[in-house]
């Protein structure tokens, strides 16, 4: 059940940025689902091998920035896989990204 919620609440997410971020676009509500299922399968699987090694190398220390990098590459290889979805530029992915990380932190 979290997931669905966690799920609903990213594609709310992504969806409210397309009005905040001008170089984000989508087209509609079922895109948004469908490209927040996406990101979160690209972040458990494909996420965790760029996680890790990151998390080595600076002991842990700077997760949280490593977690937001990564998510937000995430988002960046979601908008190659949807023609519906697209984001010009990173930082724009990186602003989704906190926005996100910040959500799923207070859920």
């Amino acid at each position: 059940m979290k997931f669905i919620i966690t799920l609903l609440i990213n594609a709310g997410i992504l969806l409210g940025m397309t009005f905040v971020l001008p170089s984000v676009r989508i087209k509609n509500y079922r895109t948004a689902i469908l490209v927040a299922l996406v990101i979160g399968l690209l972040n458990a699987t494909l996420g965790m091998f760029l996680r890790f090694p990151m998390n080595v190398v600076t002991l842990g220390l700077i997760s949280f920035i490593v977690h937001l990098l990564v998510t937000a590459i995430m988002i960046k290889l979601a908008d190659k896989f949807f023609d519906d979805f697209e984001i010009k530029g990173f930082t724009p992915a990186l602003i989704i990204a906190l926005v996100m990380a910040v959500a799923g932190a207070i859920i």
